[in-house]
């Protein structure tokens, strides 16, 4: 009997010791197959993080799929009812290089803006233009007006439309920004050619050399040197301000003026930033233009001689208007109501203009000045 028991003790626990090894083995397999699953998939969610987080979605797009997500625009029109296969066609990849010229106009200066814009050959360059004095429906006269943009609000000034309507990313695509005023003669100028020059110089910000001999020159850097391609600085050895080959600071170098400027794609994107909201007349932003010249200024902002312009100063902003007669002129300017009138029957607040830019040329030294104090992270590269 006790062998018997003893017998059955032996072999009761042999059955639950190899249970228990060969379960405990199987657990243990079973164990590691999951811990190595929950490896992987943990090495997975931290490269599906890695990666997520190197997508750098705009603000506002994080709900979105990446693929969906459409982080620039540009100025080009679409057909009402016709269409072509754009989805052959790469977002913001074209097969030919388009620039952009804007300009602020009014009607008073139709004819110098026609001979402007016949200069740049529309399958090259779009045509945008701000209408500051109301008037639209004048400018069907010219075939190309079909073809361009027109924004319009009163008595505005072109930096104003261009802060608020030529945003970095609407103008993305274009290759260059031309900003002009629409008081400049043209007839020795192409825009091609000028192109030409500027990426063979390398030039970031830009301007065509005006000829002195028919321009309004304010400052002597502007003006044209027969002879020569392109220069950067201006050597100077009278009046108040004098310029050598040592001076390093604009207006003696690295300087353009804000009639004409020509901007590369990246150069724009910086300058825009600069521009402030309330001070439309942008006095004092010509100084600091080389700081988004995407180097030194010193050498990638010059004034082109070879492809230079008539710069012929009119004071259209601010203008002798009949207070009676302006409402119907803005409509229709050909009603037999000339703008053009005397003091005596109109006013005339050009004047007021020149001082609100002189006050906000102060405001925006004030602001740079407070903005290098704060900006602790900040160098000058100059």
């Amino acid at each position: 009997m006790n062998r018997s028991c003893l017998c059955s003790i032996l072999i009761t626990t042999a059955l639950i010791c190899g249970a228990y090894f060969i379960g405990n083995a199987y657990i243990d397999k079973e164990f590691k197959e999951r811990l190595l699953r929950w490896k992987i998939t943990d090495k997975m969610h931290n490269a599906t993080s890695n990666t997520c987080q190197n997508l750098n979605k705009p603000l506002g797009s994080e709900a979105l799929p990446q693929g969906i997500i459409v982080k620039t625009s540009n100025l080009e029109t679409q057909h009402l009812w016709n269409y072509c296969d754009s989805e052959n066609v790469t977002e913001g990849n074209t097969n030919r290089s388009m620039s952009l010229l804007a300009m602020a106009v009014g009607i008073k200066q139709n004819e110098l803006v026609n001979k402007v814009i016949q200069k740049f050959p529309l399958q090259d360059f779009v045509v945008m233009l701000f209408h500051y004095d109301g008037v639209l429906d004048d400018w069907n006269q010219y075939p190309w007006s079909a073809h361009a943009i027109h924004v319009s609000v009163m008595n505005q000034t072109k930096w104003w439309f261009a802060k608020r309507f030529l945003h970095p990313d609407v103008v993305a695509e274009y290759e260059y920004i031309f900003l002009w005023d629409e008081d400049l003669g043209v007839g020795h100028f192409n825009p091609k050619r000028y192109l030409s020059i500027v990426k063979e110089e390398g030039l970031e910000i830009s301007q065509p050399g005006l000829d002195p001999t028919e321009s309004e020159v304010y400052h002597p850097i502007t003006a044209r040197r027969e002879n020569l391609k392109v220069h950067r600085r201006i050597y100077k050895d009278k009046g108040g301000l004098r310029c050598d080959g040592n001076s390093t600071d604009p207006p003696c170098i690295g300087w353009v003026e804000l009639m004409a400027p020509v901007f590369s794609r990246s150069a724009w994107r910086c300058s825009w930033y600069m521009i402030q909201n309330d001070l439309i007349h942008a006095w004092g932003l010509d100084v600091q233009l080389g700081y988004c010249a995407q180097g030194d200024r010193k050498k990638n902002v010059g004034v082109v001689d070879a492809e230079y312009i008539v710069h012929y100063g009119l004071p259209t902003l601010g203008g002798v208007v009949n207070p009676s007669s302006s409402a119907r002129n803005e409509t229709n300017p050909k009603s037999g109501v000339s703008q053009d009138l005397s003091e005596s029957d109109g006013v005339d607040n050009r004047g007021k203009v020149r001082m609100k830019s002189s006050v906000e040329m102060k405001r925006f030294k004030e602001r740079w000045k407070k903005a290098v104090k704060d900006d602790i992270c900040w160098v000058d590269p100059y």
